[in-house]
């Protein structure tokens, strides 16, 4: 077995749940986000790559994951289709923490996909602005912009989630819990 072909395996075996999360979370939809991350680690590894470490490689097919779904949004504007977001009904589940979390789900679904990208990057990776910039390669102002609109537009859909202006600026190297609106933990 060729060396890049080791690592590849080595890369699906260890993070590919983590990658696979990360673009279900971005589409919303388990044929998109298997689709997307067979695309990046064909992207990542189609020229056979295998000088690249563990940590590299998985932040390499994250970064592709990243640029191809923004890059499908720019498709999707360009030539709109019908969308089927929301098509499926869910049926009532009585666990609190499941219903917020399928309506948080749901409501950052309805973002456009820069938006969406930088919310996920900050919200659910606890990434720095700075980072989400270097990450998306954006100017660290687009990201500002993008969180902002993208918040404003999450609290208009829902107006319960408590994301505080103060962490959407800063942000990174602190876990932010999404409650709703007045509760605290």
């Amino acid at each position: 077995m060729k060396a890049w072909a080791r690592q590849l395996e080595a890369l699906v075996d260890e993070r590919g749940a983590a990658l696979f999360g990360y673009a279900y979370v971005l589409t919303g939809d388990k044929a998109r986000a298997e689709d997307l991350v067979q695309d990046a680690l064909v992207r990542t590894f189609q020229r056979g790559r295998a000088d690249l470490g563990i940590d590299a490689a998985h932040a390499y097919v994250k970064r592709a994951i990243s640029s191809a779904f923004v890059d499908s949004g720019r498709r999707l504007r360009a030539r709109p289709q019908i969308s089927d977001v929301g098509a499926e009904a869910v049926g009532p589940d009585h666990a609190d923490d499941v219903a917020l979390a399928l309506s948080l789900h749901a409501s950052i679904l309805t973002l456009p996909p820069r938006e969406r990208a930088c919310v996920v990057l900050r919200y659910l990776e606890d990434m720095s602005v700075a980072s989400i910039a270097d990450e998306l390669g954006l100017a660290t102002g687009s990201v500002k912009r993008y969180l902002s609109d993208g918040v404003g537009r999450l609290r208009a859909l829902h107006g319960s989630f408590d994301l505080a202006e103060s962490d959407l600026l800063t942000g990174g190297g602190t876990t932010v819990l999404v409650l709703p609106k007045g509760e605290r933990s």
